[in-house]
């Protein structure tokens, strides 16, 4: 099997919040940090004291560790926290919703999900006061500290946010695989997911063009740091029961994003306004027929090409737009 480019996330040990902003942030890709104060946490989120917790919580549950949000292959569950602590920790459940191996992931939700992000602080305020956020943005740019918990063995589908993201590790070890934006055509995308999801082992008679992105990976230890641009796509997998912190903040002005999005995962404004409007032009295309549609399609990803980071690499482009059958249109 054709195997895809790899490359090593680089890592930076003992990072300040002047190195940080100078040296890495500006680069525009993923860098694990190492050394970065994170508080007491490292010592003291261990599953006997996060145990302690009884408040419910809405959890996934899945059959399998793969889980998909584009299929829903999980259910949606609610225990008391100190009971999914025990059974996330657990590889074998007594207690279970689907199966004895079932596997467990908590994201934290605001107090009213609909509106209002996550933040640690409030939803967690015993745990929020163990971990100290980096201060590597200003205060006003934060937009939410999401809380996870993860069942060994668990994997999240690849996907994309549209806003700077610090994950930390703070206990288990974590594989966490990326993609550059510009390795988006080569991603088969669902909105902001991938449709690849067995990307160790990809259909590539499905998905042929996946083999051409080019995978950066790292491995997070207890008290890593990961620098995740906005952009860039990510899949984790979980090689041990694990703890962490995810920190988003706005790299753009505010009002370049929906207001009504307390996830944080909706496009830009702009962006939302200029893919619609690109839907409404192929909706268009309707009205010509096929080989017409054909063409005037073709000479559209032409003008994006142009527009787009994607016409500095033309082997890239032209793996859409192949130029044999673009000769025998014009013809």
């Amino acid at each position: 099997m054709e195997l895809q480019q790899k490359t090593a996330v680089p890592m930076f040990t003992d990072v300040n919040r002047d190195e940080f902003l100078q040296r890495i942030y500006p680069q525009r890709r993923p860098a694990v940090l190492r050394g970065v104060p994170l508080g007491p946490c490292l010592d003291k989120w261990t599953v006997e004291y996060l145990r302690e917790r009884d408040a419910e919580v809405k959890v996934h549950v899945s059959a399998v560790p793969q889980m998909d949000f584009l299929h829903k292959n999980f259910v949606y569950k609610t225990l008391p926290f100190n009971e999914f602590v025990k059974r996330a920790s657990e590889k074998q459940h007594s207690d279970f919703f689907l199966c004895e191996d079932e596997s467990y992931y908590l994201r934290s939700l605001g107090g009213d999900f609909r509106k209002e992000p996550a933040d640690l602080s409030k939803q967690f305020p015993d745990l929020a006061e163990d971990f100290h956020i980096p201060q590597f943005f200003e205060p006003d740019q934060f937009f939410s500290s999401i809380f996870r918990i993860s069942s060994c063995g668990l994997q999240l589908w690849t996907h994309y946010d549209v806003m700077d993201n610090l994950l930390a590790q703070v206990t288990g070890r974590k594989r966490v695989v990326l993609y550059s934006p510009q390795d988006a055509l080569h991603l088969y995308l669902a909105g902001d997911k991938s449709e690849v999801l067995d990307i160790d082992a990809p259909d590539l008679k499905r998905f042929p063009a996946f083999v051409k992105a080019t995978r950066h990976e790292c491995v997070l230890e207890p008290g890593d740091l990961l620098f995740i641009p906005a952009l860039w796509f990510h899949n984790t997998l979980a090689l041990e029961f694990g703890v962490g912190v995810n920190v988003f903040w706005r790299h753009l002005p505010v009002n370049s994003y929906d207001r009504k999005d307390p996830y944080g995962n909706k496009d830009p404004v702009a962006a939302a306004r200029a893919l619609q409007a690109l839907d409404k032009a192929l909706k268009t295309l309707d009205e010509l027929p096929a080989d017409y549609q054909d063409f005037y399609g073709r000479r559209m990803i032409q003008l994006i090409q142009k527009r787009t980071l994607c016409s500095a690499n033309r082997q890239d482009c032209d793996t859409t737009l192949p130029s044999s059958q673009f000769t025998k249109l014009q013809t």
